[in-house]
């Protein structure tokens, strides 16, 4: 299954820089690949598909791909670490804590002298200060119910914050951008954005995947974990700074996409069972190949105008969640 979604991803990635408003025939997408990979030449007349290839789209997809496979990784260790089918990436409320920095960026101009990096720093930094603050909130007794109403807390304290904000904004268009912001968007991505995210979800997947055993014992409850000879409190600290950490970044990269590591940890389980081990293989390799044509279908629907990843992600995952949830015998982590 991970050689089959390996092959997907890539032509997955081929389809989604060859596919936009500006149709690129996949010959031409090769081509320029390889003349930037090699440093060739390229025509004075292909000049401006070259930059849409390597400098737009390229980037924005590689992206896409990272982003997804971030946003389920990281739901699948909130969901087995929390205990809760219905975790997810946001339930902490870090990123509604980003979503307060960058509408700050987008409706009062904080950070303006970052140029293009000020939101993405500035949601960077509400996310690390939202982290913080969940923390310190929830004390040092870890317990799944206590991460779960803290930071549902949180995010309803953040998100009325980051409304207050657009509502007070004088301009209607730092306002649009900002809920554009919110819904999630890959908008304006260049080459500085990826390297940054694409290490951080790398070393966060290696250490989530070492921690398979782990979360296996955790989905079982506190007490197998602690029989099993798992320090529950200690692990599930450890798993909270590093799923924090992933997602903060990941959100002030691209917004706040919903729905992605909701829906794809059940998707996977129902596949490949409840183990950890094979899920944390095969989630990051779906996450990206599904977040790539989401980008896809955002950004051909409305063309030339882009419509919000959160939208549909969340027109797929409803109807799907609705589905999964209806199967006969289905429960969390298999049947």
């Amino acid at each position: 299954m991970c050689l089959a979604l390996t092959a997907v991803l890539a032509g997955s990635i081929l389809c989604g820089v060859a596919l936009g408003p500006v149709g690129i025939p996949f010959r031409d997408v090769l081509r320029f690949l390889h003349a930037a990979l090699t440093q060739g030449p390229v025509d004075a007349a292909d000049a401006g598909p070259y930059r849409i290839v390597w400098d737009i789209r390229l980037p924005r997809v590689l992206l896409a791909a990272v982003v997804g496979a971030g946003l389920s990784v990281v739901g699948v260790a909130i969901q087995a670490m929390v205990r809760n089918a219905l975790a997810d990436p946001y339930v902490l409320g870090i990123s509604s804590g980003a979503s307060v920095g960058a509408t700050a960026v987008a409706t009062t101009g904080l950070f303006a002298s970052l140029g293009i990096y000020a939101l993405s720093t500035a949601a960077f930094l509400a996310a690390l200060a939202a982290m913080a603050l969940v923390y310190l909130v929830a004390g040092r007794n870890l317990t799944p119910l206590r991460l779960v109403l803290t930071g549902t807390a949180m995010a309803y304290g953040f998100s009325a914050i980051a409304m207050l904000l657009v509502f007070q904004s004088p301009r209607g268009e730092a306002a649009r951008a900002a809920m554009f912001w919110l819904l999630g968007s890959l908008g304006g991505v260049t080459w500085a954005s990826l390297p940054i995210a694409a290490v951080v979800v790398a070393a966060g997947t290696a250490y989530l995947r070492s921690r398979a055993k782990h979360l296996n014992a955790l989905s079982m409850g506190d007490e197998t974990a602690t029989t099993l000879g798992i320090d529950v409190l200690r692990t599930r600290t450890a798993l909270f700074l590093v799923t924090a950490a992933m997602t903060g970044v990941l959100v002030a990269v691209s917004g706040a996409v919903g729905f992605v590591g909701l829906m794809l940890p059940h998707l996977v389980r129902l596949t490949v069972g409840a183990d950890h081990r094979k899920v944390l293989a095969v989630a990051p390799l779906a996450g990206a190949c599904f977040l790539i044509w989401v980008d896809v279908a955002a950004r051909l629907l409305a063309a030339p105008e882009e419509l919000p990843l959160g939208v549909i992600t969340a027109a797929l995952g409803v109807p799907c969640f609705i589905l999964l949830m209806r199967r006969r015998g289905y429960v969390f982590g298999g049947r």
